[in-house]
């Protein structure tokens, strides 16, 4: 007889885990087309369990699971492999996205986009590059694919974005043309070249001065998201901003 809720052989990273009664952990996992949950895994704290070396942040897992509520009980788990374990600076940045799509997607929300956005970002993680072009585009694009951020193609008249002009972004709205560029501005607005939005949308950050504007962009999206709700780990989000070429 099958198990009610089954579901197999679903693609999926753990997000954060912890002890769970004696011997079982409780996991936050992210799957591609379950959204974000809890399972608990049971007996995976046992010395002898199958569980203990594959349970691990920052992998790639096919994920079998049962049940209903809010928390469900995973059957089987199985390493994809192909991403190298992250340590040092690359780990704090892992720490940096599980905790930020923790904090902007809600429990049982598919979003296949937003799990494509996380599972490139690791795999970037892994293979070392400069990691703040990492980071800048997992921060817009996880905004952009959850539905809290605008494209940047075009600005707030419909028209195309044009690389010599200058535009205003606010929160989610779409980049106004900026009538007055050498003007101070004030208030939750930044100003970004159309060169550096067009880069953005394309996703080259080859260009420092595009890495430094997708910095103010991102801190934008992100303040108008979280408020003055702070990280877990203060030292973290010191540690991500203090990020540099």
């Amino acid at each position: 007889m099958s198990q009610p809720g089954r579901v197999d052989k679903q693609p999926g990273f753990i997000l954060h885990t912890l002890p769970y009664r004696e011997t079982s952990l409780l996991l936050e996992v992210l799957t591609r087309d379950h959204g974000r949950f809890s399972l608990v895994a049971r007996g995976a704290r046992r010395p002898r369990s199958d569980l203990r070396g594959v349970l691990l942040p920052f992998q790639p897992l096919i994920l079998s699971w049962f049940g209903k509520g809010e928390l469900r009980t995973l059957h089987s788990a199985d390493w994809e492999g192909g991403v190298r374990p992250l340590t040092g600076l690359p780990l704090v940045c892992g720490f940096y996205l599980n905790e930020l799509m923790m904090k902007l997607t809600a429990r049982d929300d598919p979003e296949p986009r937003a799990f494509s956005v996380y599972d490139a970002a690791v795999r970037d993680l892994a293979a070392r590059p400069s990691l703040a072009p990492v980071l800048r585009r997992y921060e817009l694009r996880l905004s952009q694919a959850l539905g809290y951020a605008p494209s940047l193609k075009r600005d707030s008249r419909g028209d195309e974005i044009a690389a010599e002009r200058y535009y205003l972004c606010r929160n989610a709205a779409m980049p106004e043309p900026d009538p007055h560029p050498d003007a101070d501005l004030a208030g939750k607005v930044a100003r970004l070249s159309g060169a550096a939005l067009r880069a953005i949308d394309a996703d080259d950050y080859s260009d420092h001065a595009t890495r430094q504007q997708a910095r103010l962009l991102s801190r934008l999206w992100l303040d108008a998201l979280l408020g003055d709700e702070p990280l877990a780990a203060r030292e973290l989000l010191q540690a991500i901003q203090s990020l540099s070429d």
